[in-house]
């Protein structure tokens, strides 16, 4: 356990209960094959590796690791040069010191205190001067299609958009509202209205951690991807985020509280959309780098003559945030959860078919993105601009923050009702005694926020997996626990408790899924009804669909 922290009451509960899962060994060589696992984990989450930020020396050191370990494994290098697929990133950091928010009345100006009231964004590039209205748009759904749209019918060109984010609507999807959210999505809507930016107020039910946390993230660089055919925006577009105690300064006048809106949106409703009685007047002062880091991708090929050219794609991110604020002393933001556990699993994926000798009838990609932390940028890149044809690509399996605390009986699937992929893993989860569910929590918008989405996008059925619990069991407090106090946190290191049984059986299932569906006679398709299928690729040639 990790002595610069003490655990709360119920998750001491929640240990009680994660050290008989520890002692139980309940899955066949646990012990082994976790400590295998658990052995990548130490190397990729050592403090002389600085976090793993994308774009330093700490990272390129674990991509040097995993395109070693793909070597003994028996993969192929299948980058642009070897194992690697070099990216090149813009890098944006904000100045606060040297920068300011005010909201304008009258003539008189309210300052925003940033940091305590509100932070500016770096993903995208900002304005160095700004003042314009502000109006509230609801949650900023942008959705058509299914008949809900808070954009249409006002005139927003020139306006920063304020929003509550997260949620909508509770007739419409989840992953649909998730998806009207992404960056991708929000972006392009901004611009179509004219819009000059936007201020994001987190909603307080679905926060993973506490303001003040998101705070100290504030000093973290924000990146886009160099190449302009692959990003957000063009030009600079403000982006801001509200502390969710001060939204009610924003609201003043208006006729409206933040009490009100966070009710509605707490059951589910529409939001009203209605113009704030005052305007925001912004400085921003940002320091710019260009940076640049690999992809790391390893091939093994499948045995069958045809199916050979369909590739499945199994990957992780394993980069971090790096060096940031200091919380109890330590600066060093690890990310052994976050994501050293989704990259030893791949590893492991890996050993375990080369040591078995398994071959699968289609051909399997093992992908460690970068620049995940910044915006899923390292897959948004390797799903654009594939090392292997795009239409051959069928299916992603994405393992992100798994989060191994304790015994594995539900697994929560991102994309689970979106395509076969879904049936596959029910199916392989039902033999292993594991129920495979949904996403209990939609409105965190965990949908777009791992790799697997930007597959999504380019019409390739995808899923994301994590330990799931019973609602208000232990193991859901344990998981809450973790995610108020760890994610994001120097505290999310090796000194942490961990299940090394239930991460060997979560591998164990993902290798299964992984035969399962590179060996299956038909390539993953999406379900009638999914709203995704519209990003499906034309057909491949009939000799590559078989």
């Amino acid at each position: 356990m990790d002595r610069r922290y003490c655990w709360p009451v119920g998750a001491l509960i929640a240990l009680a209960v994660l050290g008989a899962a520890q002692r139980a060994a309940d899955v066949p060589g646990a012990s082994d094959a976790g400590q295998r696992w658990w052995a990548h984990v130490r190397y990729l989450a050592d403090d002389k590796l600085e976090g793993r930020l994308t774009g330093s020396t700490g990272y390129r050191q674990a991509a040097e690791y995993v395109a070693e370990r793909f070597k003994e494994y028996g993969l192929a290098p299948a980058g642009s040069d070897g194992y690697f697929q070099a990216v090149r990133f813009e890098v944006q950091r904000v100045v606060a010191a040297e920068s300011s928010l005010a909201l304008v009345r009258g003539g008189q100006q309210e300052p925003l205190i940033l940091g305590q009231d509100a932070l500016l964004g770096a993903r995208v590039p900002q304005p160095k001067a700004l003042d314009a209205p502000l109006v509230f748009v609801g949650y900023a759904l942008h959705l058509p299609e299914a008949g809900y749209d808070d954009l249409a019918a006002q005139d927003l060109k020139g306006k920063v958009l304020v929003y509550l984010n997260g949620g909508g609507p509770g007739n419409i999807a989840g992953p649909l509202k998730s998806h009207a959210h992404a960056a991708q999505e929000l972006g392009k809507a901004l611009a179509d209205v004219g819009a000059a930016g936007w201020i994001a107020i987190p909603n307080p039910t679905s926060m993973d951690i506490p303001w003040g946390r998101m705070a100290l993230s504030a000093s973290q660089p924000g990146m886009w991807l160099a190449e302009a055919g692959l990003q957000d925006t063009r030009g600079p577009l403000f982006s801001g985020t509200l502390n969710p105690a001060a939204a009610d300064k924003l609201l003043a006048g208006s006729g409206h509280t933040f009490g009100e809106l966070r009710a509605l949106a707490d059951a589910g409703q529409p939001l009203p959309r209605f113009p704030l009685a005052a305007s925001l007047r912004a400085r921003v002062a940002t320091r710019s780098e260009r940076v640049e880091a690999p992809n790391v991708v390893g091939l093994l090929a499948g045995s069958d003559p045809k199916l050979s050219r369909q590739y499945v794609v199994l990957s992780a991110h394993l980069d971090h945030l790096g060096v940031g604020e200091p919380i109890h002393g330590d600066s060093i933001y690890n990310g052994a959860m976050d994501n050293a556990s989704g990259v030893a699993s791949l590893l492991e994926i890996a050993r375990s078919i080369h040591a078995a000798g398994v071959k699968t009838r289609r051909s399997l990609l093992f992908l460690a993105v970068c620049g995940e932390e910044k915006g899923l940028l390292g897959s948004r890149y390797f799903a654009g601009r594939p090392t292997v044809p795009r239409t051959a690509l069928v299916a992603n399996l994405n393992m992100d923050m798994f989060l191994p605390l304790y015994p594995l009986h539900y697994l929560t699937v991102q994309g689970v009702d979106e395509s076969s992929l879904g049936d596959d893993a029910r199916a392989v989860g039902a033999a292993a005694g594991v129920e495979v569910i949904p996403d209990r929590h939609p409105d965190r918008n965990h949908f777009i926020r791992s790799d697997q989405y930007n597959f999504i996008r380019q019409g390739i059925p995808a899923l994301a997996f994590s330990f799931g619990a019973a609602p208000g069991s232990p193991e859901e407090k344990m998981r809450m626990d973790w995610l108020t106090n760890r994610y994001h946190a120097p505290s999310d290191d090796v000194n942490q408790p961990v299940s090394l049984a239930a991460a060997a059986q979560f591998n164990q299932l993902m290798l299964a899924l992984t035969e399962r569906v590179a060996s299956a006679d038909a390539r993953p398709e999406w379900k009638p009804a999914s709203f995704f299928r519209r990003f499906a690729q034309p057909a491949a040639p009939a000799a590559e669909r078989r």
